[in-house]
């Protein structure tokens, strides 16, 4: 019967009311809202990493060295934050904000090897800890080559 409605082009009524009860009860997002956490949060992130490069460069250290330093700092801030669970309350209204800057990478990192504690240090974080990292990797090294193979080719 389902297969001969689908064929002339109506559709199950089961499937109709499934739809229809999903659309009464699933919670009506306010996009406009939701872009604004994310920017606002998401530049909170980045603003708080430029004033540590800033708070850097004024102590002395070469925009390379305080540049490698804001990064270390913010990823281990993001991975304490996501040890102690606040880092999943940020984002549960940030969103995408706090995905994008590099500490939505650690905080990926660092989740998925505490979920994995359990399992041990080896087994588990050991090996969970590149579930993400590991296509990162990969992927950055491999479009590294090509975009270095395309500009040598734009140099000759």
């Amino acid at each position: 019967m389902t297969k001969k409605l689908h064929s002339q082009g109506l559709r199950d009524p089961g499937q109709e009311a499934y739809r229809e009860m999903v659309a009464q009860m699933s919670r009506k997002t306010d996009r406009t809202a939701t872009v604004l956490k994310a920017f606002f949060i998401g530049g909170g992130i980045c603003l708080t990493g430029e004033v540590i490069r800033q708070f850097l460069l004024r102590r002395g250290l070469d925009t390379e060295a305080a540049g490698t330093w804001t990064s270390v700092i913010l990823v281990f801030c993001a991975a304490l934050l996501t040890a102690t669970g606040l880092y999943q309350k940020l984002a549960k209204h940030g969103g995408a904000g706090t995905l994008v800057p590099v500490t939505g990478f650690a905080n990926a990192v660092a989740s998925a090897a505490a979920d994995a504690r359990t399992e041990g240090m080896i087994l588990g974080v050991g090996t969970k800890i590149f579930t993400i990292a590991g296509p990162v990797i990969l992927y950055g090294t491999a479009a590294s080559a090509v975009y270095g193979v395309i500009y040598w080719l734009m140099l000759r």
